[in-house]
């Protein structure tokens, strides 16, 4: 008998975080068009909103086995989608994640990433999510993505070191600086 997850929902004073639908797919797709929201991502700018279709696809597929979660950032007042924010993988038997999260570059510097990571640590902490409670939750940053880093260290993330040529993608190797959050200083 196949058991299936209940997508959490979240909410926060101005945001709703919840599932990516397929109705989504248009707005995903103009968010990760835009080559300064992707500049440090893994990714190269969509080309196609099929691009969007599959990546909605992909994170639904992952959350339905079990392996991670990620949220549509929404604001609560009229529903627009602003980002994405979630943990890309999760490893249940060593009870750890890696945190991710993008904002639409329109609301930048509202302060919206560090409001969802907040509420996504939150449920992470406290067992709410499939993979049960979570003890470590990392996030790797570009070296130079200053806004990035500044989310992490506002909700108490610690900067850890660097992890030289992590990262490959867009035809280079990338260096990450790798930032924790250990339950215990939560």
């Amino acid at each position: 008998m196949e058991t299936t997850l209940l997508f959490p929902k979240l909410s926060t004073d101005r945001l709703i975080l919840n599932e990516l639908v397929k109705e989504d797919s248009e707005v995903l797709y103009r968010h990760f068009s835009n080559k300064d929201v992707i500049k440090y991502y893994d990714l190269e700018a969509f080309s196609s909103i099929d691009q969007a279709s599959t990546l909605i696809q992909l994170f639904k597929k992952r959350f339905d086995e079990a392996l991670g979660i990620r949220w549509a950032i929404r604001l609560k007042d009229n529903g627009d989608f602003i980002g994405t924010c979630g943990f890309n993988s999760w490893n249940s038997k060593m009870r750890s994640s890696v945190v991710g999260y993008d904002i639409s570059k329109d609301f930048w510097g509202n302060g919206y990433a560090t409001e969802a990571l907040r509420e996504t640590i939150k449920i992470a902490f406290s067992g709410g999510l499939p993979c049960g409670e979570l003890n470590r939750i990392q996030g790797d940053t570009v070296p130079g993505n200053g806004a990035s880093e500044a989310v992490l260290k506002k909700l108490g993330f610690k900067e850890e070191g660097l992890l030289r040529e992590s990262g490959y993608w867009k035809v280079r190797f990338h260096d990450l600086k790798c930032f924790g959050l250990i339950r215990s200083d939560y």
